[in-house]
């Protein structure tokens, strides 16, 4: 056959295996308890300072995926990065209303905690770090390595969302439905969307070797915000008051160590060997949850479902 007859189809970069849709949901807080894990106010203040950490973050993603769109030349995964911005805003406004309907309201002081998670997005990975303007010739540079640092991020919420998904301990324990369902939720469209950072990032031009030193930066942002975050909170309690739950002190890691054994929460250790498999010279997000699994659970999810019924009768 006449190399002119042949038909030449190139493969979709995009890993995706789902559409990404934005559900609009709102969760009710009126009810929900501080110590939302029954008798267990450590593990639900460690959990609960999500809420603080992740609507400064998401946002941030949306902007600079909305500065990337340019650069996608692959129309299927444009299609997902649009898909990603639209349900990434959602998680932020979602913990959002968890931040003034639920920490706020139960006389959680989170605002001073905030500012520093607000510092690192807003300032320090700014399109101007800083405020100072970078060399026209390195703006590409600087946008792929900050969707290096999201793409290792991104693995983070996947396996964090598995756990969540997984996680039937905290039911066992009488948990907050409300809780447990934006958790849930929410982790849900983490593995939905699971493999479009990593996707950009390669599109883009990012490196095996990159992967190291943003993951590094990842491993230990995750870690440091979310105790630095949970000290907080902890320091508020008075349940608490007498165990001195500082940042640097015994009682907080030895704490966290204990209830990790217990099956409450996820370790610095297991969050360690999460991060070593990204890692992996063949890592690919798809290998590292279920679509099907998420989307049992987006299926069931009480505010995913009042969602689809506003939706439906909006349509109607």
């Amino acid at each position: 056959m006449s190399s002119n007859n042949t038909i030449n189809v190139s493969k979709s970069v995009s890993n995706t295996d789902t559409d990404l849709v934005q559900r609009k949901v709102a969760f009710d807080f009126s009810d929900t308890p501080l110590h939302w894990i029954p008798n267990d106010p450590y593990s639900s203040h460690f959990i609960s300072v999500i809420h603080a950490i992740l609507p400064a973050g998401e946002f941030f993603f949306c902007r600079l995926y909305n500065r990337a769109l340019p650069y996608i030349e692959d129309e299927k995964l444009r299609e997902d990065v649009k898909g990603f911005i639209k349900q990434e805003a959602m998680h932020a406004r979602a913990h959002t209303t968890g931040i003034n309907e639920y920490l706020a309201a139960q006389g959680m002081e989170v605002q001073g905690f905030i500012k520093i998670v607000e510092w690192l997005f807003e300032q320090a990975l700014d399109d101007k770090p800083f405020g100072k303007s970078l060399p026209a010739a390195t703006e590409k540079q600087w946008l792929t390595l900050r969707l290096g640092l999201i793409a290792a991020v991104e693995h983070f919420t996947c396996v964090l969302g598995k756990y969540a998904l997984s996680n039937k301990n905290w039911d066992a324990q009488g948990a907050d439905a409300t809780i447990l369902d934006i958790l849930r939720w929410h982790g849900a469209e983490e593995i939905e969307h699971r493999s479009v950072a990593f996707d950009v990032y390669q599109h883009l031009g990012g490196t095996y070797a990159m992967r190291f030193p943003m993951m590094l930066v990842a491993y230990l942002g995750v870690l440091g915000l979310w105790s630095k975050g949970a000290s907080h909170l902890m320091l508020q309690d008075p349940k608490l008051k007498g165990k001195k739950p500082r940042l640097m002190g015994r009682y907080f890691w030895r704490t966290w160590n204990k209830k990790a054994k217990q099956g409450q929460l996820p370790s610095a250790g297991w969050l360690f060997s999460q991060a070593t498999r990204y890692l992996k010279r063949d890592y690919d997000p798809v290998n590292e949850a279920c679509t099907e699994e998420a989307q049992r659970y987006l299926e069931t999810s009480p505010a995913a479902l009042r969602a689809l019924g506003f939706a439906d009768s909006a349509a109607a």
